[in-house]
């Protein structure tokens, strides 16, 4: 029962990580600033955003992704919302350099804990919040 539970749910993230890959062709051709130093940075950005950090998830992509986090296990979330984006963004970071996948789930274990989870939510959860982050924040790494 454990191992159906399992498949879809990372059924379910696919499908929303595909469901969000789906974009307006006309929002496809506006050409897109990109920021070269950290003073020609658009206004409103931090200096994290030019440091490494993939962009917040705004709009759909962050219901999405917060949505999958609640549907994992909503200790992850935990009404702090910020707080698991952030996370999110410093995984992303984090594995930009590292491509071994039982590395990258280990630093989820890590990095997502919550009150009755200090240690992380374990492998196959690590796993799944894993395909979460990449599929919505940092979808190229």
């Amino acid at each position: 029962m454990r191992t159906h539970r399992i498949a879809t749910l990372l059924a379910g993230v696919t499908l929303l990580a595909l469901t969000g890959c789906t974009s307006d062709p006309e929002a496809d051709t506006a050409p897109t600033p990109v920021a070269t130093t950290p003073s020609a940075a658009p206004t409103g950005t931090t200096p994290s955003d030019t440091a490494g950090l993939p962009p917040e998830p705004t709009g759909e992509k962050r219901v999405i992704y917060l949505a999958t986090l609640n549907g994992i296990d909503p200790e992850i979330v935990n009404g702090k919302e910020d707080k698991a984006i952030s996370r999110g963004r410093d995984q992303c970071a984090a594995m930009k350099d590292e491509r071994d996948p039982g590395k990258r789930v280990a630093q989820v274990e890590r990095r997502f804990i919550g009150p009755n989870h200090p240690g992380g939510f374990g492998p196959t959860k690590s796993a799944l919040i894993l395909a979460t982050v990449q599929a919505n924040i940092c979808p190229t790494y």
